[in-house]
């Protein structure tokens, strides 16, 4: 796995950063409204608040992270209520076709750009043949005054914070233009898609392509 990024961060992670996140979470929740016992999979869970959220509505819940110390901090939170797993998310060891919804927030701008396709090819995997792929992430584009630069100087704060491979990361994601690029490399399409917080965040609710 290599050295964990969040080690000396992770125990600190939901008071600093979960201010800024927990609405995104919640637009995503009413962007896909979850159904009582669906099976979903969030993909670089972190600290388990995503997981946490589906399981309070009643949903069957999977993780998977690379961050051995986000591990500690979502079994602390979740016990025994989700299936949490250390990996990489370009190589999972689920089943294929075994969830209902596959989710994603603000994991794949932290990815090296080699593995960002992979990953998104596993999710396709491992979805139900109706299910759908979730993605929440930064938006590349133009930004609205006023909120819209708000929001983006918040993210860059907390983007150079993160190291300088996480911020090269996520420059890179940028430049590549974000989701939307690896969607174009996908057997996916998307169902629904809102850009939010200023221009800054984009929500991709995807499905399997109808030839698929």
């Amino acid at each position: 796995m290599g050295n964990d990024p969040y080690e000396k961060t992770a125990k600190y992670y939901d008071f600093f950063v979960e201010p800024f996140t927990k609405g995104l979470r919640h637009y995503g929740a009413r962007f896909y409204t979850p159904q009582k016992g669906m099976h979903v999979l969030d993909v670089g869970f972190g600290t388990g608040n995503t997981l946490k959220m589906y399981y309070d509505e009643g949903c069957n819940v999977y993780g998977i992270d690379s961050s051995s110390a986000m591990l500690e901090e979502a079994k602390n939170k979740l016990f025994d209520k989700a299936d949490l797993r250390l990996g990489s998310a370009n190589n999972m060891k689920f089943p294929s076709e075994s969830f209902d919804l596959v989710t994603s927030m603000l994991s794949f701008h932290e990815m090296p750009n080699e593995i960002r396709t992979e990953v998104l090819k596993e999710m396709a995997r491992v979805v139900k043949k109706e299910g759908r792929i979730l993605l929440i992430d930064y938006h590349p584009g133009s930004i609205h005054p006023k909120n819209g630069w708000i929001y983006k100087i918040i993210i860059y704060f907390f983007e150079i914070a993160a190291g300088f491979e996480h911020y090269r990361n996520f420059r890179n994601f940028l430049r590549k233009n974000g989701i939307q690029s690896l969607i174009k490399s996908s057997r996916l399409e998307v169902e629904k898609m809102r850009i939010i917080g200023g221009g800054n965040f984009g929500f991709y609710l995807l499905k399997r392509k109808s030839n698929n």
